[in-house]
């Protein structure tokens, strides 16, 4: 996806990296070095990322349609009746 960068701040890239090492650690019983953490956040960023960020833009799109479709329902039930036909 072009122009696509997904960045995290310092505290945030932290936080993510500290999760990854826990997670090896009590799922795969393996401890993970900070550099290896990081290493491999920036590969499921770099590689991964994009089909994240997509899945987030289709649920906000569906969830904009639903609303959209709401607001046309609405407009149409307060619609005075006149001669004109649509």
């Amino acid at each position: 996806m072009a122009g696509l960068n997904i960045e995290f701040n310092d505290r945030e890239k932290q936080l993510i990296v500290k999760k990854i090492q826990d997670y090896f650690l009590e799922k795969l019983d393996s401890e993970i070095t900070y550099f290896d953490s990081e290493f491999l956040l920036e590969f499921f960023t770099r590689e991964i990322g994009a089909y994240y960020y997509n899945r987030g833009l289709y649920d906000a799109q569906a969830i904009l349609d639903e609303k959209l479709e709401n607001i046309k329902d609405a407009i149409y039930e307060i619609e005075k009746p006149t001669e004109f036909q649509k």
